[in-house]
């Protein structure tokens, strides 16, 4: 190794030692590529050092996740088995990344804060069922930043959520008073976590977008947005000709918007990703037919993408994003890809705030958690008021059948969640910069792969021998893209660095014993760290820092029910031993 070699990996090692420190792993070496992009492209908001740390944050979930967060356990299981591994996968990813993030945060300004906006993982996907539960996740509110101020913007991140009358205006203006800059985040730190837990070959990675000002959202929400996301050429082709080229458009006149762009392209090379299965029918069937009856191709599972690797449609709405725009093929025909359909809400904001960076344009609109309506049909309904005297038929007409009182129950509060939470429900169709309280913002995409990427080509989890281990990890900002290959070395044997990557609680519930086991002061952080991530659901904020947990209100899909008597028992002595350290804390 060149000594310029050797210097740039100590640079990177000195600004990312707090998250090496906390997981023991040794920076051997890093291959930072050039950026791609504009050469004049502006640095990202946050800075060279702290962008190497969040790099270095997302690369470690990654490289932790993949090695010790069960990966392909749930290969040819019951569908039961599959949502534990699931879970399990979801936990350590989530517990991971949460340290990785609270080291981060004290090199972060004084006075800056990074707060989750939005997390993955609130409730149950397509062909999952409601009993199945949550999954662990950082979900809104979670703050990270050094102690006073991050206790200062968490009391008021619990009062939004908890107090009707302190509206996110009162939030907002709050903490600008105080000179306190909040830096949002939308986390989802295991993407395709079924492909994960099956054992899939290309797709899950971890996602962290980051932003100049918190998303104007005030509640946990997760829900689905349509989206559709096309390059600005093909919006400004549109625009010439006085159209509007959004979700709401008929697909016929996104055609041809797109036929003025690049004259002479084909229907056939015009390859439409979607979500498929059976599942999506439904929502998403009249979409399929539209495409599909005007020759374009809809992209199949297997199908070969630019990159030679093979597209999968029933997950993951990110990734594809990366690949929006035209190529030439080999035979020299140019050929277009786009993305249409719909996503879970973190994901469809995360792919759309990719927009500055990769030069497209995503339409979003809002849809109900229900799968029981066409994408046009879903698109009216969320746009219903709730309080009308006639919502009930008016969500009939929408519907197109009768509907009952449990119906009207059901939508209403729906439509008035999402308007609690700040998702525009005011026009039909949004994008992006409606998401924040100043339309002038700054975004970081950070991502790094468990498996190989099948959209962009990025390697997974490379394991090089010797314990050491290469994770690539990319960073994306307005202009430019740029990946960062980083191999890490384990300092512990490979089972000492499974505790390390594990839950305090996951690992006492293993076997290790926490009476015989020295007590820290920081048991206290992590533990309720963990709570939150893995059952925000059943907790209940109390005081300035008080924190309830209901184990009972915890789905056995999350938490089994021998572990949730294991985890009442390691809480009660805790709390009975260490009650000045856990005064926070309350078993309900």
């Amino acid at each position: 190794m060149s000594n310029d070699r050797k210097d740039i990996v100590a640079q990177w090692a000195f600004d990312t030692r707090a998250i090496l420190g906390r997981f023991h792993v040794w920076l051997e070496d890093v291959e930072d590529s050039e950026p791609q992009g504009s050469p004049n492209a502006d640095p990202s908001f946050v800075g060279p050092a702290l962008e190497k740390s969040f790099m270095v944050a997302t690369a470690v979930t990654a490289l932790g996740t993949r090695l010790f967060g069960g990966y392909g356990q749930g290969r040819g299981a019951e569908k039961a088995r599959v949502n534990r591994v699931k879970k399990e996968a979801d936990a350590i990813s989530a517990y991971a990344m949460s340290e990785a993030l609270w080291y981060l945060s004290r090199n972060l300004p004084e006075n800056h804060v990074v707060m989750v906006s939005l997390g993955e993982g609130l409730m149950p996907k397509a062909g999952e069922t409601p009993e199945m539960g949550s999954n662990p996740l950082l979900g809104f509110g979670r703050v990270y930043a050094r102690p006073e101020v991050a206790g200062f913007v968490h009391r008021r991140a619990l009062r939004l959520i908890n107090d009707e009358a302190y509206l996110w205006e009162d939030f907002w203006s709050e903490v600008r008073g105080a000179g306190i800059t909040i830096w949002g985040a939308a986390v989802d730190t295991l993407e395709n976590t079924s492909r994960f837990a099956k054992g899939a070959e290309t797709g899950p990675m971890c996602v962290l977008h980051l932003f100049d000002q918190p998303l104007s959202i005030s509640l946990p929400y997760e829900g689905y947005m349509g989206s559709l996301c096309l390059p600005n050429e093909v919006v400004r082709s549109a625009e010439r000709k006085s159209l509007l080229a959004n979700y709401l458009t008929p697909r016929a006149k996104v055609l041809e918007a797109i036929q003025d762009t690049y004259p002479g392209i084909e229907r056939k090379n015009i390859h439409v990703w979607t979500l498929t299965g059976a599942s999506r029918v439904k929502r998403l069937g009249d979409l399929w037919e539209e495409w599909r009856a005007l020759g374009v191709h809809l992209v199949e599972d297997g199908w070969t993408l630019s990159t030679g690797m093979e597209a999968f449609t029933e997950s993951g709405t990110y990734a594809p994003t990366f690949l929006v725009g035209p190529y030439p093929a080999p035979d020299g025909e140019l050929h277009l890809f786009l993305c249409d359909g719909y996503a879970a809400s973190a994901e469809a904001i995360q792919a759309a705030s990719l927009d500055p960076m990769l030069d497209q344009q995503t339409t979003m609109c809002v849809f109900s958690p229900k799968f029981e309506s066409s994408h046009e049909r879903e698109g009216r309904l969320m746009q219903l008021d709730p309080d009308a005297g006639d919502f009930g038929a008016r969500l009939g007409e929408v519907l197109g059948r009768e509907v009952s009182d449990d119906d009207v129950t059901a939508y209403r509060g729906i439509i008035r969640h999402a308007g609690a939470a700040g998702i525009p429900l005011g026009r039909p169709v949004f994008t992006i910069d409606e998401l924040f309280p100043g339309k002038n913002w700054r975004g970081l995409a950070l991502s790094a792969c468990m498996l190989p990427d099948s959209y962009s080509g990025m390697p997974g989890v490379e394991d090089l021998g010797s314990n050491v281990y290469r994770v690539t990890a990319r960073a994306a900002a307005e202009g430019r893209v740029r990946h960062v290959r980083l191999s890490f070395r384990l300092m512990e044997s490979f089972e000492e660095s499974r505790r390390v990557f594990s839950p305090l609680l996951d690992r006492f519930f293993a076997g290790e014993s926490y009476r015989s086991r020295p007590v820290k002061i920081s048991d206290s952080g992590r533990i309720r760290n963990e709570l939150q991530t893995w059952c925000s659901e059943a907790l209940e904020h109390f005081g300035s820092d008080g924190m309830r947990i209901h184990l009972d209100d915890v789905e056995n899909s999350v938490l089994p029910s021998e572990k949730k008597e294991f985890v009442r028992e390691v809480l009660g002595w805790y709390k009975e031993n260490h009650p000045l350290w856990f005064r926070w804390l309350e078993i309900g």
